[in-house]
């Protein structure tokens, strides 16, 4: 039995936590907040309760093992896990509104032709067919298996299937941009693709082809909510880990990883305390997990963390309690696209002005768990913006607040005359790190979840496969089969 000392609670590090427990190790987690779940919290106020991070879980099978893993109890006794149906309402500058079924391709590609005209419907079955091959290609090296030794393969080589005669092979390789611009043309077409990078705040202008897979997978694997809130699903997998004995200290900062001939034998908390242990997982970013040890855990052939965290967007979320009922028929998830989508791009690398109007997503999960009675509504407004930006200036803070709620007008009805209050989260924006992605050289993959150190490893959205809470769980058995097995382990089979 091993002594296993986990830095943070976030869903990965649980989700590792769990996995090693049941293995048969002695697992402590140490969080310097007051509470799990990273960033999967929960605001309440007056009887009204909200999701602060994601509201929708996809790939649910990620937790499913887990449970199965770790317990007699599957997924589905912990939690009331649903199917949302309508998967998304998308509305556009120009009035059009198109409703989309959720994991149904047929039903998907009938809405399309129903609301764009006939072309939409086959552009859109085509452009998910080569988006499936890229699926297939990636899927077990950047989710399902350890980073390999020889990560270049997969930064070099965009498994996104060329089509012959597109003029796409004769040049650098194809942006996701390129990619839709030629293959979809339909502008509305496009819109759908990019609200699904611009919810990890990347800009298809620079991004692979390869995040094809991130529309793919939400029509192929459906989109699902628990109800009482994503919380729920964080209390879950934390009760879960109490079960198999994994022990927390919440208040407790790691201020450092204790290292002794060459490996990491522990951490040291803020109050002087050091912990023993024989592997250390951290789950926090690794930039930050570098200051934390002197030794280098990353070289130069190594994946590398950058030096902050710019690729990544953040989730700016607008809280709203609203008087009156859900109308009927109302939608769980609407996405409202803005006029000018180049002036959002472009927004993400140099910061969003004043009068922006980004790509917003309006959840309204009319939930009665998150009301204080059946009189009232409670909705969560969310778009990407640079973190830097609306962390330092209340003026564009509050502008941008503003606008959100401007452009979910056209997704609740009445909905400025409803608003009782409005809250944001408070702190900066939490950052939405992207799931890995091939080629591109490697610049949309993550660090690898062991380390130069022997004995550390990196689990949760900052490291291999990257951000979400499917990757995050991934993360998680991934280290804890690296922490078993040895470094042979090579992933499920």
């Amino acid at each position: 039995m091993a002594r296993i000392a986990v830095i943070g609670a976030g869903m990965g590090a649980m989700a590792a936590a769990a996995r090693l427990a049941v293995a048969g190790h002695r697992v402590a987690v140490f969080e310097r907040t007051g509470t799990y779940g990273g960033g999967v919290r929960r605001f309440e106020r007056d009887g009204f309760a909200f999701d602060t991070g994601p509201g929708l879980l996809s790939l649910p099978a990620v937790y499913r093992d887990l449970f199965i893993k770790t317990g007699k109890q599957p997924l589905e006794e912990c939690v009331d896990l649903v199917q949302v149906d309508p998967a998304v309402r998308h509305v556009f500058a120009d009035g059009t509104e198109l409703t989309l079924p959720n994991a149904s391709r047929a039903g998907v590609v009938e809405a399309l032709d129903a609301t764009l005209g006939a072309p939409a419907g086959e552009r859109w079955g085509a452009f998910l067919n080569r988006a499936r091959d890229a699926w297939d290609r990636s899927r077990r090296p950047l989710l399902e298996e350890p980073l390999w030794p020889d990560w270049k393969v997969l930064a070099e080589r965009d498994p996104y299937p060329a089509v012959r005669k597109s003029g796409l092979l004769r040049r650098k390789p194809p942006t996701l941009a390129d990619v839709t611009r030629r293959e979809l043309a339909e502008p509305r077409l496009v819109a759908l693709v990019e609200s699904a990078l611009l919810e990890h705040g990347l800009d298809p202008r620079t991004t692979p082809a390869s995040a094809a897979v991130l529309p793919y997978m939400e029509q192929a694997f459906g989109t699902w909510y628990v109800r009482g809130g994503i919380r729920e699903l964080a209390r879950a997998v934390h009760e879960r880990c109490l079960a198999r004995r994994v022990e927390f200290s919440f208040g407790a900062e790691v201020v450092s990883v204790v290292e002794k001939d060459g490996r990491a034998t522990g951490v040291e908390l803020a109050d002087g305390t050091r912990v023993e242990a024989d592997h250390v997982v951290a789950g926090i970013d690794p930039v930050r997990l570098q200051r934390l040890t002197a030794h280098r855990l990353y070289g130069t052939d190594d994946v590398r963390p950058a030096e902050d965290t710019a690729r990544d967007g953040a989730r700016f979320t607008v809280l709203l309690a609203l008087r009156g009922a859900r109308e009927a028929g109302a939608v769980h998830r609407t996405v409202v696209h803005p006029a000018d989508r180049k002036a959002e791009l472009d927004a993400l690398a140099v910061g969003p002005g004043a009068g922006l109007r980004p790509t917003v997503t309006v959840l309204r999960p009319g939930d009665p768990a998150l009301v204080p009675d059946d009189g009232h509504e409670s909705v969560v407004l969310s778009a990407v913006a640079p973190s830097k930006e609306v962390r330092d200036d209340a003026t564009l803070t509050a502008a941008y607040a503003d606008g959100l709620v401007t452009a979910a007008e056209s997704a609740v009805p009445r909905l400025r005359e409803r608003i009782m209050w409005r809250e944001l989260p408070a702190g900066p924006p939490a950052r939405c790190p992207h799931p890995a992605l091939a080629g591109a050289d490697g610049r949309f993959l993550y660090p690898s979840n062991t380390t130069r150190l022997p004995g550390l490893h990196v689990v949760g959205g900052s490291a291999h496969p990257g951000g979400g809470l499917p990757h995050s769980g991934m993360s998680g058995a991934l280290v804890a089969g690296l922490i078993v097995e040895g470094p042979e382990f090579r992933g499920s089979q």
